[in-house]
């Protein structure tokens, strides 16, 4: 039996209080329980709501207006675009898929370096990159099946946007409109 979520409560003064530890705690303190994969749920103080995706959008707003960025505004804006089309919801599952295939191939790799250094290691970039040297033909096929994998799941997309096309139009009389389309014939046919 898994245990329920960590309930962290947000008042209307933007204060967020963790019923674990009978405390305030800070983005800052939810950031780091989301780094150390502890289950938790915001839930608003009076309506009950959850708050969530909120807090942790927040906390991505936060990550991205310091530092480093993540993602460009050329992708900021790309996603934009989805909400409110066709693709949102399918981009969404596509990009959570790649998401999840991609930190496969980190665990693996990170379950390499365990065996080479050991469980106490302390991947110092130096040593990283090493690492990654000794595991350069190992890197690029993992590499490869992830880009062969995002691009079936891109081809699953595109197929299954094409049917629900052709399901919400077969009652319109146009002509072969629902049927699948043909493949051309080779030259040899034509002949």
């Amino acid at each position: 039996m898994s245990a329920s979520p960590r309930i962290i409560k947000k008042y209307p003064n933007r204060r967020l209080y963790d019923t674990a530890n009978s405390g305030y705690i800070t983005l800052v303190d939810v950031k780091q329980m989301v780094l150390d994969n502890v289950e938790f749920q915001v839930v608003d103080a009076k309506s009950g709501d959850d708050l969530t995706r909120s807090i942790l959008l927040q906390i991505i707003l936060d990550e991205e207006s310091g530092g480093v960025p993540m993602w460009s505004s050329e992708m900021l804006a790309q996603m934009i675009r989805f909400y409110g089309s066709a693709q949102q919801t399918i981009m969404g599952q596509y990009m959570e898929q790649n998401v999840k295939a991609f930190l496969a191939i980190q665990k693996k790799l990170q379950d390499q370096a365990r065996q080479v250094y050991g469980d106490k290691m302390m991947l110092t970039p130096d040593l990283w990159k090493q690492f990654m040297q000794m595991q350069a033909p190992a890197m690029q096929g993992m590499l490869g099946n992830y880009l062969e994998q995002s691009a079936r799941l891109f081809m699953d997309m595109q197929q299954r946007m094409q049917d629900q096309t052709r399901g919400m139009f077969t009652s319109f009389p146009f002509p072969n409109f629902a049927a699948p389309p043909q493949n051309a014939p080779d030259d040899d046919d034509k002949r």
